[in-house]
């Protein structure tokens, strides 16, 4: 479908398809994001701040994942550079992500991990988006030759 959504979204691809692709890939990061904290807070005692570290990592390789085949429609095999752009991008966002949470759960101690968890994942959101689309996955842009050799 070029031409007629060539500007709306990357690829020429559907809005609606897009931005489905964004929060079905978005929606299954968040999930292994939350039931891995969860896990850790619940089931083995950590304390929220440091089990939500392990959980950022985890959530971030599935999103890598799912982001570049539903989101953004990529159909050239992952690589090595690709997934640095993404880290890079999806780290910045989780900083920011993570310091809202912590804020959070600092100002109220008694709130579930699992609604820090949400507030701080909805104001970051946006961030995350421009980042993917403007920097890790580059949407119209050929590999380099150096991603191809790999």
């Amino acid at each position: 479908m070029t031409g007629k959504w060539s500007t709306a979204a990357p690829g020429g691809q559907h809005p609606v398809r897009h931005g489905l692709g964004f929060l079905f890939s978005g929606g299954l990061a968040f999930l292994i994001d939350a039931l891995i904290l969860k896990l850790l807070t619940a089931v083995f005692g950590w304390h929220p701040i440091l089990a939500r570290l392990v959980a950022i990592s985890a959530a971030m390789t599935a999103g890598w994942l799912s982001h570049r085949r539903l989101t953004f429609r990529l159909t050239t095999p992952p690589n090595v550079r690709e997934f640095l752009r993404y880290i890079a991008v999806q780290w910045t966002v989780a900083a920011i992500n993570y310091g809202i949470f912590v804020v959070i759960v600092l100002l109220r101690p008694q709130i579930e991990p699992l609604l820090a968890l949400v507030a701080s994942s909805g104001v970051t959101m946006v961030f995350s988006y421009l980042g993917m689309r403007f920097a890790a996955f580059r949407h119209g842009v050929g590999p380099s030759r150096s991603d191809t050799e790999r």
